[in-house]
């Protein structure tokens, strides 16, 4: 698994695109997605959306990821940073935000590369 993250609208799909030579038709959004669609996608794009809907949802977002990853384990997940900025005032948006940086916190230990897009330009902060 690789995990990429960024800022919104930083140009993370486009790079992921480019650096690891995936057609964009061969991504899952996290937003609507649903689980069959992830086990056969080469990307999964705003992982974020996908917690979001997991703690809406009342799951255990750790114990969806772990299965997603179970099922795919080349997969390439994308994902906003959400800790920075503002804290959001709504109990939901706290817990959610928090979520998905516990998350990526897991993801970024086990996977095998991250890499971190700002304005398009990917670093490798593992791999």
């Amino acid at each position: 698994m690789i995990l990429v993250i960024g800022g919104a609208y930083q140009g993370k799909l486009d790079y992921v695109c480019q650096t690891f030579h995936v057609e964009k038709s061969q991504t899952a959004d996290g937003e609507s997605c649903s689980p069959e669609e992830i086990s056969r996608a080469a990307v999964l794009n705003h992982f974020h959306l996908l917690v979001k809907r997991l703690v809406k949802e009342g799951k255990d977002p750790f114990e969806a990821v772990r299965q997603i990853l179970a099922e795919n384990p080349d997969l390439i997940i994308i994902s906003n940073e959400l800790g920075y900025g503002v804290v959001p005032v709504d109990a939901f948006d706290r817990a959610y935000r928090e979520a998905t940086g516990r998350v990526c916190c897991m993801l970024a230990q086990e996977a095998v590369q991250v890499h971190r897009v700002v304005c398009g330009l990917g670093q490798v902060l593992k791999g």
